[in-house]
Order: C-alpha cells, then structure tokens, then sequence
C-alpha cells in the first residue's frame, strides 16, 4: 500500500497515510481511505441513478476482493443487499472460495444464494476445458478461451436466474475500473462497436422481467479495492484463477498498467473519457438496447430473438446442451419451485445463510 515514511494523511492530516493514490496525487490513513472508497462509490451510483435505498439488490460474488469489497461496502451504506456464489467446480480453488463466502455471509448475518454449476446443470468449468469447442481447439491459447467464455456465460446465466425467480430489483457486480478499462481497450483495437454501445456502468431492464445491472466499482482501480479488503480485514481469495491462462483481458491489463505506471490516471482517463463524450455521442443506444426477447425454447428464459423459423435457444442451454453430450456426469432434473421452499424469517434469523437452489 503506502510507502514507508510517506508522511501524514492528506483527508485528516492527523494519522500518517497507509497507501498513496498517485492518480489523485493524494495519501490516506485507514479510515479517511475507506471514507474515499465509499465517496467513489456514492458518486458512481448517484451519476448513474444505479441504485434506490427501497431496491432489493442482488451482488454477484466470488469469494475475490472486488465482489466481497462491494457487498461490504453496500452493506455499510445501508443498502438492501444480498449475495449469489456460483460454485464452479474448480477444485480447491473453488472450495475455498466458497468458504470465505459462506464466512462473510454468516459474520454479516445477511442473505447468501449458493448455486454448484454440476449439481444444477450437469457441467462445470473444467469440463470446457477438457471440451473445448472445434473453433477454440484452432486458436491460440484457445483452451484459456473456452473456460473463461464458459465461466462468464454461466455466471450471466445463472445470475439472471436466480434475480428473475426471486424478484430483485437489481444485480450488482464487482467490475472494477481496470476491468473496464481492458474490457473498453480489447473492443476498440478490434472495433467492436456494438459491445462499445454496450459498455457502461449501468444497463437498463429488459422486457422479460430481467433487472438493471450495475457495476458501482467502475470508478475504483483493483489496487483500491486489494487495499481496502486489507485496511477493512476482509479474507478474500487472493491468488488468481488456476483457468485463466490465455485470457485476452489480462495481456490488455498488462498493457494499461504500463501506460498507467507512466503517467498516472490514464486509465480513468481513457474510460471516463470514453462514457463522458463518445458513447452517447456517437452510439445509437435504441438500436443496442432495443433488441427484442423471446423466451428459450429450452428454460425458459429471455434470450434475444433469432431469424424467423429458428427455434430460440439461449448461448447458456446451446453450451450445456453440446457439453452434458460429451460429460459423464448425470444433471439434475428441473425440480419445481415447491420443492425448495423459501424460508420464513423465522429460519433466517436461526440461520443467516441460505442454500437456495434454482433448476
């Protein structure tokens, strides 16, 4: 965090400073840090309307330090908010992740979703791996490819999921400002300009009943969030996924790193520069968000409409379905909602995190 003798807080100017921001030309003590982190976030959600105080908010987490940073941070704010985890089926990463989780939810006392990719579906993440698809097999660290394509799709899926069959409002996520950055660098040296329209910190409502997403972290770099996880004692895990290797996203965060490391702010300049004065400028944001839904022919939910005398079926089912062919492994049939009741708040309070289980 803060170098050794880097002098007093600049917020209080009373306790000597634990982390320097370079991009803000400023060093903070602790708690006038943490006091930053929730003033970057109240801007993020206050520019973009991201969030109301009556909102039921679902948040995504993994178990790493963005996604645990932001409930924590949600939840110090007064906000509504409870947690998803995926298990992923990746070993011991994944069972850790789990673990620190489950952890944070009961110390919290707060609502915990646990979904498991195998037990409901049929696959998990390492199963792409061993299964890639023909065209993945022909690329370039194409193995990488297929487990982050498959991880993201399925994350996306089953978040939509569970916020569609428990009526919350909105689905918050943990992407950080180097997420976006990268993510906003990869589609401008390949001009993709639909995912360009895309791109923003906040997506409405679609028809279908799917909620807003948002990400009130996109102003916060992943230093910040590493920092706060520290100063706050949140145990996260800290070692990157063992299936990454190969994804295009890292080498564009090595790339702006550097870029960042010679001129400090580069970053946020280039993403809020971009969300500021090209994005609604220059994308028709009816012609990108106006895409109409129709619902799979195969679960049932919203998925965008195909040409006509194609049967509808979303990416997820069309994945799960080429994958369940070529696994060994028996998937659970779909199971009603009666038979996974939910529990009254007298079972919350007994206990205060929850397995709730979507087919």
């Amino acid at each position: 965090m803060g170098r050794p003798g880097g002098g007093r807080c600049l917020g209080c100017k009373e306790q000597d400073a634990v982390i320097d921001l370079a991009r803000h030309r400023t060093r903070y003590c602790g708690e006038c840090f943490v006091d930053h982190i929730r003033t970057q976030v109240r801007v993020a959600i206050d520019a973009y309307g991201m969030l109301r105080y009556d909102d039921e908010i679902l948040v995504a987490v993994s178990g790493g330090k963005d996604s645990l940073a932001l409930w924590d941070i949600l939840l110090d704010m007064g906000y509504n908010a409870s947690g998803l985890y995926l298990g992923l089926g990746i070993g011991a990463y994944s069972s850790r992740s789990e673990r620190i989780v489950r952890d944070y939810a009961e110390r919290r006392g707060v609502r915990l979703h646990v979904e498991d990719l195998a037990e409901e579906y049929g696959f998990d993440i390492p199963d792409s791996v061993k299964h890639p698809r023909r065209s993945d097999k022909k690329k370039k660290n194409g193995v990488g490819r297929a487990a982050c394509g498959t991880c993201g799709l399925s994350k996306r899926y089953v978040f939509n999921k569970t916020a569609l069959r428990h009526g919350y409002d909105v689905m918050a996520t943990g992407h950080n400002l180097d997420d976006e950055a990268a993510q906003l660098f990869g589609n401008v040296l390949r001009w993709q300009t639909e995912f360009m329209a895309r791109q923003s910190p906040m997506l409405p409502a679609s028809e279908g009943g799917l909620a807003r997403k948002v990400k009130p972290l996109y102003r916060l770099t992943e230093r910040e969030m590493a920092a706060y996880c520290v100063i706050r004692g949140l145990d996260y895990v800290v070692e990157e996924c063992p299936l990454v290797e190969g994804n295009t996203v890292m080498r564009y965060k090595d790339a702006l790193n550097e870029l960042e490391r010679a001129a400090p702010g580069t970053k946020a300049h280039f993403l809020f520069g971009f969300l500021d004065r090209v994005r609604d400028e220059h994308f028709d944001q009816d012609e990108h968000f106006g895409t109409s839904l129709v619902p799979c022919d195969d679960c049932g939910l919203p998925t965008p409409a195909h040409q006509p005398g194609q049967t509808p079926v979303c990416a997820f089912c069309r994945t799960r379905g080429r994958l369940l062919q070529l696994v060994d492994r028996p998937a659970r049939s779909d199971a009603s909602d009666d038979e996974h009741p939910e529990r009254t708040p007298e079972q919350t309070a007994e206990q205060t995190t929850e397995q709730d289980v979507t087919a």
